[in-house]
């Protein structure tokens, strides 16, 4: 026998549950009805595979970044699919090799955006006045400079590595992030339920991040679903300008660069490479442009 709240209860957790069971239905629908949505699910998909399963899908997993100089240049074949480089390296073993670093970028690089930005928007769009103008002027700055132009110039400073780049690329892309949390903060924070929580006493840091943020995640998956390609991008143009990645990683721009030596000859140096990073990207961009339609609000009107 319930107890009239064990049974209020259970009908709220009846009712929430049924809820999340249609949204989830519908965004199911959505998707359907978008057949670039679903390639780029794919390719996102078999990206990861490819990530967890490296070592078995590596015809060379052991020896990729070691030098065999009686296998140097030799075209694509059965035993080599996207042929050898300038050291007799297998280009198929390196390009699957490199998707972990690759995705560790893409990884590190939004977590540190969205861990500084979504914060800084959202205590810019709460508290407003002062706060807020000084917490978006100084995102503007950042904005201000080309994006690829200052993680150039903060990996140039830093040193090249992988671990400056991801900083260096994280640096410019966490206005977006702040920006972005502001607006929907500006949006919800005069609902009902954040008057609410005010009034049963609710501090300031369990109203921002206990009731706004979960209300804000939407655009914010979005824009990181799409921004983890373009990390991806850009980690590769610094790697193929020297100041990412350093040799002999098989990062997939440091490749490219690379093989720019050998073209046109060696096309196959830098084409499997380039169409890794381009595969990739456009999954991600897809996935992304994908959702935002899913979960606007305004077209399920």
């Amino acid at each position: 026998m319930l107890r009239p709240l064990d049974a209020f209860d259970w009908r709220r957790k009846k009712v929430e549950y049924t809820y999340r069971f249609k949204e989830f239905r519908y965004i199911l629908r959505q998707i359907k009805r978008s057949p670039l949505t679903i390639v780029g699910i794919g390719i996102i998909m078999l990206f990861f595979l490819t990530v967890l399963f490296a070592e078995w899908i590596a015809l060379y997993p052991e020896d990729y970044h070691a030098v065999h100089m009686e296998s140097v240049f030799q075209r694509p074949c059965l035993d080599h699919p996207f042929g050898t480089d300038d050291m007799g390296r297998d280009i198929f073993s390196r390009v699957v090799m490199g998707s972990r670093i690759s995705i560790m970028v893409g990884c590190v690089v939004v977590f540190i955006s969205f861990a500084i930005g979504v914060p800084l928007g959202m205590i810019a769009g709460y508290a407003g006045g002062k706060v807020s103008e000084f917490i978006m002027r100084v995102a503007d700055m950042f904005m201000s400079i080309p994006y690829l132009l200052m993680a150039l110039a903060v990996a140039a400073i830093l040193g090249p590595n992988l671990r400056n780049a991801m900083i260096a690329i994280s640096i410019p892309w966490w206005p977006i992030y702040a920006r972005l949390a502001r607006a929907q903060t500006l949006t919800i924070k005069n609902e009902l339920y954040v008057w609410s929580a005010k009034a049963i006493g609710a501090s300031e840091f369990r109203i921002i991040f206990k009731h706004l943020l979960p209300n804000c995640l939407a655009p914010l998956i979005v824009q990181s679903s799409i921004q983890f390609g373009q990390a991806i991008l850009t980690a590769a143009a610094l790697g193929f300008i020297g100041i990412g990645a350093p040799p002999p990683s098989p990062e997939w721009g440091l490749m490219v660069s690379t093989g720019r030596s050998y073209m046109p000859d060696k096309w196959w140096l830098t084409f499997f490479p380039g169409m890794a990073i381009f595969v990739t990207t456009l999954g991600f961009n897809l996935f992304g442009d994908g959702m935002r339609d899913v979960l606007d609000p305004r077209l399920r009107r």
